[in-house]
C-alpha cells in the first residue's frame, strides 16, 4: 500500500519505493505501518494525532531510555511533529512475537519469564517513569472522565459495567502493599519478540514503568491463559520463581481496563 498521507517531508527519500503493511492487532489508539524498504531494512511507524492525553511521547521516551539501559527493543531511527500528528520512525526487533510466532507452549513461558525477570532486574532508581498505584488510579479516572475507556472491551464478567462502575471497584480493591520493579506494563504475548534462539526484545512499550511487579505478572498470567490454557500459568509462575497472588492478578487486570 501507499504511505499514509501528510507523511513527514525528511522521511520521504528514505522510504522511498518502500512497502507499507497496516498492522492491526493491539489496543493502541495509533497507526502503525510495517514497512519493508528498499534497501531491505525493516522498520516501524507509528502515528498519533496531538492531544493532550497522547501517548506517542511517552513511549519514545522510554524507548529511548530502555535503548540506554542495553534492554532489547526497537531503536528510535527518528521522530516527528508535523500536520499535528507525532510521528515514530523504528526498527524491527528480530523473530516472531510470543503469541503469533512458532513456539511450543513451552518455550513461551520459559521466553516470558526470563524477559520479565531480566526487566525486574533492572534497578528502581534508574527508571524516571513513575507508574505506582498514586499515578495509575488517577490516571484511570481521568480517563474515565473523560470517555477514553472502551466500555464494550471489558472482560466478560464485566460485562456490562460503566467506567466508573469499575472505577470504584478499583479504588475498593487497591491493594495496600507494593513490591516495586522496573515493568513493561503491558506484559502480553504480542508484546515480547523471540527467534528459535531466544528472546529478541520487548515491544509497544509506551507503559514502561516504576510499579508493582504484579503489573507485569498478572497481565502475562491472563495471556497466556487466553493463548495456551490456564493450565500452563503455574509453569510460567514455577519459571519466574514466586506464587501466584489472586488478589494482585485480578487487581491488575481490573486496572488494565482503563488503558
Amino acid at each position: 500500500m501507499n504511505p499514509p498521507p501528510p507523511f513527514p517531508r525528511a522521511w520521504r527519500a528514505r522510504l522511498a519505493d518502500a512497502h507499507w503493511q497496516r498492522q492491526t492487532i493491539g489496543e493502541s489508539g495509533a497507526d502503525v505501518f510495517r514497512i519493508e524498504a528498499a534497501d531491505g531494512a525493516l522498520l516501524f511507524l507509528k502515528s498519533e494525532p496531538v492531544a493532550p492525553l497522547a501517548e506517542l511521547p511517552g513511549e519514545i521516551a522510554r524507548l529511548e531510555w530502555l535503548a540506554r539501559q542495553d534492554l532489547p527493543a526497537p531503536a528510535v531511527l527518528d521522530q516527528a511533529l508535523e500536520h499535528d500528528r507525532h510521528w515514530l520512525l523504528m526498527s524491527a526487533v528480530p523473530g516472531r512475537d510470543l503469541a503469533s510466532g512458532p513456539f511450543r507452549p513451552a518455550e513461551i513461558v520459559v521466553h516470558m519469564a526470563d524477559a520479565l525477570r531480566l526487566l525486574h532486574r533492572v534497578p528502581v532508581a534508574t527508571c524516571p517513569f513513575d507508574h505506582r498505584l498514586a499515578h495509575r488510579i488517577e490516571d484511570a479516572h481521568v480517563r474515565a472522565v473523560a470517555g477514553l475507556v472502551d466500555e464494550s472491551d471489558f472482560d466478560d464478567e464485566r460485562a456490562g459495567w460503566t467506567a466508573l462502575d469499575l472505577f470504584e471497584r478499583l479504588r475498593a480493591t487497591r491493594p495496600a502493599h507494593e513490591d516495586l520493579v522496573v515493568t513493561h506494563g503491558d506484559a502480553c504475548l504480542p508484546n515480547l519478540m523471540a527467534t528459535a534462539d531466544g528472546f529478541t526484545g520487548f515491544i509497544d512499550c509506551g507503559r514502561v514503568g516504576v510499579a508493582d511487579r504484579w503489573q507485569d505478572l498478572a497481565l502475562a498470567a491472563r495471556s497466556i491463559g487466553f493463548n495456551l490454557g490456564e493450565g500452563w500459568t503455574a509453569p510460567f509462575f514455577e519459571r519466574y520463581g514466586i506464587a501466584p497472588d489472586a488478589e494482585r492478578i485480578a487487581f491488575y487486570c481490573l486496572l488494565d481496563e482503563f488503558f
